[in-house]
């Protein structure tokens, strides 16, 4: 039946000899040394972020090396991680960013309960760190590393090793539910949408 519908199709084109074959890199450009498969970098899952936290009240900072979609409650603050990358070890300008959302357990006046409000959610960049800022009074959080490999990078990106880490290690939190000790959930604890 589709036989007969072929009257669309014209044979000529097929046979167009004249087409000469397009250039990989243009006559006199720079010659980049760019892995073709540039896109198979680590997948968003495996890589792992750093990132520091500073409570400007004690002047206490910690390091949480967290994959993306994962959350951390130090406190009255949960750190969430929806993603990280950085630049490909070829391109002239290095940057490092992570997309960060702060929660803060906190009241807008003393007559009202403790409720969980984000105060930031946006990219963070360690090489520029004024892009985009955390304003709050009592937290900050930045960039540190985002470690990830791109193909033909000579040896993969190491984390730091278990001894460097903090001793007392933030505990995980579902981070769709954020609770204390990832049990039950906590009553003000912010909903998927907060």
């Amino acid at each position: 039946m589709l036989g007969g519908c072929d009257y669309l199709h014209d044979s000529t084109a097929d046979k167009d000899d004249t087409a000469e074959p397009v250039p990989q890199k243009a006559p006199g450009a720079a010659q980049l040394d760019i892995p073709e498969a540039s896109v198979d970098a680590t997948p968003m899952a495996q890589r792992v972020a750093t990132l520091g936290l500073l409570n400007k009240r004690n002047g206490q900072t910690r390091d949480l090396e967290m994959k993306p979609g994962e959350s951390r409650r130090i406190g009255s603050v949960i750190v969430r991680l929806q993603a990280c990358e950085r630049s490909a070890p070829w391109e002239p300008q290095p940057e490092t960013g992570a997309f960060v959302q702060l929660l803060v357990q906190q009241r807008k006046s003393s007559q009202e309960e403790l409720r969980w409000q984000r105060v930031f959610s946006g990219w963070l960049f360690k090489e520029s760190p004024s892009l985009n800022v955390v304003e709050h009074p009592i937290y900050d959080v930045w960039v540190k590393n985002c470690a990830m490999r791109f193909p033909g990078e000579e040896e993969p990106v190491k984390l730091s090793s278990p001894a460097s880490a903090p001793s007392a290690a933030p505990a995980p939190v579902n981070a769709e539910n954020p609770t204390t000790n990832g049990g039950t959930p906590s009553a003000d604890a912010p909903d998927n949408g907060a």
